[in-house]
């Protein structure tokens, strides 16, 4: 009985085994090597566990059914032994210590980042991931693409809810790619089950992780780390191209960017009228505002500051105090900066929005001149120094209209 016993337990760990690949409630296999490293370590670990259960579980029935009072056994007078002492303690060490020698090998390998082919900065921040190629000197942000209707179960929900992205991060496979992860604000995990990838993104440090993709295809992922509220609507998406597939991607990205930075130049010499600003503004507060300050702009008492003739946000004051908290954030609150995520024209109709919107009637038309001229200030005397707007050359003054 205790033998068939035994036998059934021992069969059913190596059949779970063999079906854990498809099973929902298990550690998936994934698409790179250290992934494959990962699986095999968990399910040597999980046999390990299972002949443990059959050995102490199998003895312990046995003793159970042997030596019952029904059968008149008596219970022995005894206490120590030294022979089993050393036993079991010795076991469980050399089980541990069997364990850990291929364990210790995955983790070797996982934090081995040489020879990497390329390298991509990943930031974190409330609440978004920001790429940046090293290499190739391209970046971007990439933000939930599920809509607020969805959120609040206005509109049928999509197959990837809350997994999906406007922009998603683009690799090739067969490449070793070296990430260097950090964090705007507070910290952030970048996690992609299917490459067994999750590291902290950590403000002030850098931590490094890598992966070599071996299958094309989308795999997704989410922060790992409760970062503040909106902490599950901070999805990650990564798109693994064929080599030839990327190098068309690369090049076509390269190619925006050109045509973005002409734009940028452009848009400097341009004066755009309120109702221009006012449309690029609105489009602009309801894609990366309106999540925190509500789409009516009264906010989220005691979470997130109202825009409707705020002195906290400043948007009914001092322009020049409004510019600044929207190009360089606020420190200590959930506000960021978003001089590197916003053209020069976005920032200037995102601002002007929110002077004349919600009630507030400034009449403040900011053109992408000052926006410019703050980013960028001017060089006096060889001595880089930040000229004031009361300071402005005439021409730049005429890029705030009241």
């Amino acid at each position: 009985m205790i033998r068939s016993l035994m036998l059934s337990v021992f069969l059913f760990a190596v059949s779970s085994m063999s079906m854990a690949g498809v099973s929902a409630f298990n550690m998936r296999k994934g698409v790179t090597d250290t992934s494959h490293q990962v699986y095999n370590l968990h399910m040597i670990i999980f046999l390990v566990c299972c002949l443990i259960a059959v050995v102490v579980f199998g003895f312990m029935f046995w003793a159970l059914l042997k030596h019952r009072k029904s059968k008149g056994a008596k219970a022995a007078n005894f206490h120590e032994s030294t022979k089993i002492e050393i036993l079991w303690t010795i076991a469980p060490i050399l089980i541990l210590v069997l364990m850990a020698i291929p364990a210790t090998k995955v983790l070797i390998s996982m934090e081995d980042n040489s020879e990497a082919q390329m390298t991509i900065m990943v930031t974190g921040s409330q609440w978004k991931w920001h790429y940046r190629y090293i290499e190739d000197d391209i970046s971007f942000y990439s933000l939930l693409k599920t809509s607020d209707d969805e959120i609040d179960n206005k509109v049928e929900k999509q197959e990837h809810y809350l997994l999906d992205v406007d922009k998603p991060l683009v690799i090739p496979i067969h490449t070793k790619i070296k990430f260097l992860l950090t964090s705007d604000d507070v910290i952030h995990s970048w996690w992609v089950p299917d490459f067994s990838l999750k590291k902290d993104a950590v403000p002030g440090f850098i931590n490094e992780i890598w992966t070599n993709v071996n299958d094309a295809g989308t795999y997704r992922g989410q922060c790992a780390e409760l970062c503040g509220v909106a902490h599950g609507f901070m999805p990650i998406v990564v798109v693994a191209l064929e080599q030839d597939e990327y190098k068309t991607w690369l090049a076509d990205q390269l190619k925006q960017k050109a045509i973005l930075i002409e734009k940028e130049k452009q848009s400097v010499g341009e004066t755009l009228s309120l109702e221009q600003l006012m449309a690029i503004g609105e489009q602009v507060y309801v894609e990366r505002c309106a999540a925190c300050h509500q789409a009516d702009g009264k906010g989220m008492s005691g979470i997130f500051p109202a825009l409707a003739g705020s002195k906290i946000a400043n948007v009914a004051g001092d322009y020049k105090t409004h510019i600044d908290i929207v190009l360089n954030g606020k420190s200590g609150t959930a506000m960021q900066a978003f001089k590197n995520q916003l053209s020069l024209v976005e920032l200037a109709g995102v601002i002007t929005y929110e002077r004349n919107a919600f009630g507030n009637t400034t009449g403040d038309v900011i053109q992408a001149e000052v926006i410019q001229l703050i980013l960028n200030p001017v060089q006096q005397d060889s001595q880089s120094s930040v000229q004031s707007t009361d300071q402005m050359p005439e021409q730049s003054k005429e890029g705030v209209k009241q």
